[in-house]
């Protein structure tokens, strides 16, 4: 009668730890893995990075375009036209006599300023931009790669982490193991 006893505990305590620790283990353990970590790693790493990176991307870049490239052409290169430039025409000018030669020389090398260097500002400037707001933006987004790459090597290691070292785990496992021997004892002194 003890036999049956025990057996019927042993298969009880057996069936409810298979049954209820691993429906409670695969149940709140996946849906909190699931639910929680893959709510805060979107919510936290979107929130981050339309919060963060946009404003960084629209303060650092609109910033430095407005402020840098804005105050580098006007301050340099205007510097240089109205510096540089006048100071070569009215020296050469001056060097040599007003003649009907030199006044023309004088109109040839005005319209040479007003074609060439504006369309050189123009092409060099925006090109001089372009190159560097791309490779920036390039640099955001690998940036941005990196970021989620470290939290994607986050959520490997908390999955793994919570799969195979769960307290919950160690426990019910101990028990189980205890259980299992006591049982074992109990059955093999009646028989």
């Amino acid at each position: 009668m003890y036999i049956y006893i025990y057996i019927y505990i042993y298969t009880y305590i057996h069936t409810y730890i298979h049954t209820y620790i691993h429906t409670y283990i695969h149940t709140y353990i996946h849906t909190y893995i699931h639910t929680y970590i893959h709510t805060y790693i979107h919510t936290y790493i979107h929130t981050y990075i339309h919060t963060y990176i946009h404003t960084y991307i629209h303060t650092y870049i609109h910033t430095y375009i407005h402020t840098y490239i804005h105050t580098y052409i006007h301050t340099y290169i205007h510097t240089y036209i109205h510096t540089y430039i006048h100071a070569y025409i009215h020296t050469c000018m001056h060097m040599h006599a007003y003649t009907h030669t030199y006044m023309h020389a004088h109109a040839r090398i005005h319209a040479y300023i007003h074609t060439y260097m504006h369309t050189y500002m123009h092409t060099y400037i925006q090109t001089y931009i372009h190159i560097y707001i791309y490779i920036y933006i390039i640099y955001i987004i690998i940036y941005i790669i990196i970021y989620i790459y470290m939290y994607m090597c986050m959520y490997i290691y908390m999955y793994m982490y919570t799969h195979t070292h769960t307290p919950l785990t160690h426990i019910f496992t101990h028990l189980y193991t205890s259980l299992s021997r006591v049982c074992r004892s109990c059955s093999c002194m009646h028989l």
